[in-house]
């Protein structure tokens, strides 16, 4: 996949909550009138679109007749050890940063880490919101 595509009430806000997970700039450019931007991070590429006049974002987590895309999820298996862990360090420096910043908020969890049987392997499965309250998955295999 090249890249997945996210429409963002403002895209500064959204660049400042990526950074905070760790992703990059690497490219900025308009697309037809409004800014845009890719970003790398956490073995991926995310293009961030600003809509000119944004409306709020479906509850795609929440709400169990929504049809459409779900979520994003991200592998963390070959770069954290802990997920709990892992979350709480990330609520902390989302705490740290909103503190010093304007653009960012704390860290909005949307379900705690737990662990799932999915086939035959264990994981560790967390999702917390975006900046514009879209749904992010943070997964790890478990070491059996």
């Amino acid at each position: 996949m090249h890249h997945a595509s996210i429409r963002t009430a403002d895209i500064h806000r959204a660049i400042a909550f990526y950074e905070q997970l760790g992703f990059q700039v690497c490219e900025r450019f308009t697309a037809g009138m409004t800014l845009a931007c890719w970003m790398e991070g956490l073995g991926g590429r995310i293009e961030l679109l600003q809509v000119p006049e944004p409306r709020p974002a479906a509850d795609a987590f929440h709400d169990e007749g929504y049809t459409g895309y779900y979520h994003l999820s991200f592998d963390l298996t070959d770069t954290v050890d802990d997920l709990p862990r892992w979350v709480d360090a990330l609520k902390k420096q989302f705490s740290h940063a909103a503190s010093d910043s304007d653009q960012i908020a704390p860290l909005k969890i949307l379900l705690e880490p737990i662990q799932q049987m999915i086939g035959d392997r264990v994981y560790e499965v967390t999702f917390i919101a975006d900046a514009d309250g879209l749904p992010l998955e943070f997964i790890r295999v478990m070491k059996i």
